[in-house]
């Protein structure tokens, strides 16, 4: 069976057991994985409602013009239902959001407005007031205001919380679920304790928002407002559809752990998410680890996973942006000094003299076990031997054994700093079997011994530095 339009498709979006993250916990713990929706996010439910509702009461009329301030997610559902209605779209934003958010409005036949992020909300150049202002500007005008309009949290109440009851058959505990304008964490919580008031609700916050402060003191505190990175998610305003009465707790991350949290999920459960999903999740398994004396195998933990990481591949998913915004957090570069403490023992190395003869140099590589061998002379790495090479000597020159290593030695192995990266490192080793590393000798204290370090050893580091 076929649907009419994108918009029949809207809804009914899968609840999915996470599969490595949390699986430490007493709970279940499941994930609502909106991306499914036609537009790519949870806002294509609000966006439809809130376009129904201004149609039943006469407020957009045919060839109207939808109006909206978005950091793109209900833009992009907006326009979708803008496209199957026939109404004309100009959209608000900051630059902010990512420009994959800017051409996805744009590819969907949308007008867009990029106003500056780090404005004051009543600032007549905030996206807010320019959205605001065009709507008053522009005949037959439709301006949804999706902060306050009640039939954004009503989408979540008639949407998202019964189908959340549906699809753990009525057995849901735990709701946790980031918020911006408020709608789908309240409309989706009324409806879920209306079923079950014991159940409990867990928003989380960025840094720099104010809905976590004004949750546990009950004040707007503008210190608590600060630029974060984190997109479509917190708040510099208290929004009409957010009701702080019927959430249980509230946790804040940054936006470090939201970015890697949100990369852990694509990497780990194979859910390409955005910025706003890893927060959520971060803040989740955070509160349920403080809290996990209280929670039992009965226990069903829902997050809500608002949108595709599609919109955050310039970001998010860049290793270049990450980098530069500090929230790539890369291990410390292994040097040899690294490598050198993972040896189980660290004994100078071996060597023999160039003045001695080689088979005195055959004895030593038999007594040790060794298959190469430095040649050093007054504190200086001056040739090597390696059993391949002695082994041609000797099928070439059976009285090789009596000659001066000096005659038979080969290049010196490539002497390295102990601060030497692992890029380096491994280049060398690429172009030679072994590498030295003076040791630190005390001034006077005649010349430095050396320790060697091969492929071996270096994979071994690795391998305990769980890099390998």
């Amino acid at each position: 069976m076929w649907s009419d339009s994108l918009l029949d498709t809207i809804g009914n979006t899968p609840l999915v057991r996470f599969q490595t993250l949390g699986a430490d916990l007493p709970c279940t713990l499941l994930a609502k994985v909106e991306f499914f929706n036609p537009g790519g996010s949870v806002k294509d439910r609000i966006a439809v409602a809130m376009i129904e509702d201004a149609e039943a009461k006469g407020l957009l009329r045919p060839g109207g013009t939808i109006v909206e301030g978005t950091s793109g997610n209900t833009g992009a559902g907006l326009a979708i239902a803008g496209i199957a209605k026939g109404y004309r779209c100009i959209f608000t934003t900051t630059d902010k959001q990512s420009p994959e958010k800017v051409d996805v409005l744009r590819a969907l036949g949308a007008e867009v407005v990029v106003c500056p992020t780090n404005v004051a909300p009543d600032d007549p150049r905030s996206y807010y007031s320019v959205a605001e202002r065009l709507s008053n500007e522009i005949p037959g005008a439709f301006y949804p205001n999706q902060y306050d309009h009640p039939a954004n949290a009503e989408a979540h109440y008639r949407t998202t919380g019964p189908e959340l009851w549906d699809q753990t058959d009525g057995r849901i505990t735990h709701f946790v679920c980031g918020a911006g304008t408020g709608g789908t964490i309240s409309g989706t919580t009324r409806f879920l304790k209306e079923k079950n008031p014991d159940l409990k609700t867990v928003g989380v916050d960025p840094y720099g928002s104010v809905y976590h402060a004004y949750f546990h003191t009950g004040e707007f505190k503008e210190s608590e407002i600060y630029p974060y990175a984190t997109e479509g998610v917190g708040e510099d305003i208290l929004a009409g559809n957010m009701d702080f009465e019927i959430v249980d707790d509230y946790v804040q991350v940054d936006d470090g752990t939201s970015m890697r949290m949100t990369r852990r999920l694509a990497r780990e459960e194979g859910m390409f998410v955005g910025q706003s999903c890893g927060m959520a999740v971060a803040g989740a398994l955070d509160w349920l680890d403080a809290h996990r004396d209280e929670l039992t195998e009965d226990d069903i933990v829902v997050v809500l996973l608002p949108d595709s990481g599609f919109r955050y591949l310039s970001k998010t998913y860049n290793d270049e942006w990450m980098r530069r915004n500090g929230f790539l957090q890369e291990p410390a570069a292994l040097t040899l000094d690294g490598v050198l403490a993972a040896r189980k023992r660290l004994d100078p190395v071996i060597a023999v003299a160039p003045t001695a003869p080689l088979s005195e140099a055959i004895g030593v590589m038999t007594e040790y076990g060794i298959s190469q061998v430095p040649v050093i002379e007054g504190g200086a790495v001056v040739g090597s031997l390696s059993e391949r090479g002695v082994l041609d000597r000797l099928l070439s020159d059976p009285d090789a054994r009596e000659h001066a290593v000096r005659d038979v030695m080969g290049d010196p192995l490539p002497v390295v700093d102990r601060t030497v990266p692992l890029d380096r490192l491994t280049a060398t080793l690429d172009g030679a079997s072994a590498v030295l590393v003076a040791d630190d000798a005390p001034a006077g204290a005649g010349a430095p011994a050396f320790h060697i370090v091969t492929r071996s050893d270096l994979i071994s580091a690795l391998a305990q530095a769980g890099r390998g």
